[in-house]
């Protein structure tokens, strides 16, 4: 299969451009769309928890905190156990959860400011102990030691394993391997596609 070459875009053009309401990315010349990406994934994953008739949800606006932070966050995916919720005290009035048996799986996808995502999120959930968390870098933002050298999309899927996170990366057809859903029927080239940036 052949891919089209994406136009290259000035600073200026992009920025003339650029809609309001939309998250929107420049990177080497090649416009990408971080809520495109958002939806796919959240689409591909919807399909299959209701494919397995698991009681999840995806919720539109909730956060994430640990009890003993100040600090909430607000991913870009947020998988909900809908049994657990009756478990958060938050949860009722603020949509707020704080327990990991709330939380299956997060997924954050990279924009400019990638290190949040890489160290300060990645190191606040495997705090919490939720088991899975994907860091989708579809623009190869992040340093070399995620993206490689030369840098490039890649996905890094943390995984909790004896209370701390081990990390796969998959890049171009590399299926996701995926603990939360084993099953999922899923390249790494796909979700980077979905945001209009090819993976390679």
């Amino acid at each position: 299969m052949t891919q089209a070459i994406p136009k290259l875009v000035s600073f200026e053009d992009f920025a003339a451009w650029r809609p309001q309401g939309g998250r929107y990315e420049l990177h080497d010349g090649v416009i990408g769309e971080h809520e495109d990406v958002v939806g796919f994934i959240a689409r591909k994953l919807t399909v299959e928890f209701d494919r397995l008739n698991l009681p999840y949800t995806i919720p539109k606006t909730a956060l994430i905190k640990s009890s003993n932070s100040v600090s909430a966050y607000s991913p870009d995916v947020l998988i909900l156990n809908r049994p657990n919720l009756v478990n958060e005290p938050l949860w009722k009035k603020e949509s707020t959860v704080s327990y990991p048996g709330s939380i299956p799986l997060v997924v954050e996808v990279v924009s400019t400011n990638w290190d949040d995502d890489y160290y300060t999120k990645q190191g606040k959930y495997e705090g919490i102990g939720i088991p899975e968390y994907w860091v989708v870098d579809y623009l190869g933002l992040g340093a070399k030691k995620f993206t490689g050298n030369p840098k490039q999309p890649t996905m890094s899927i943390y995984q909790l394993i004896d209370g701390e996170y081990q990390v796969t990366q998959f890049r171009g057809t590399d299926r996701i391997v995926s603990l939360t859903f084993p099953e999922l029927n899923l390249t790494a080239e796909q979700i980077f596609q979905a945001g209009g940036f090819p993976s390679s």
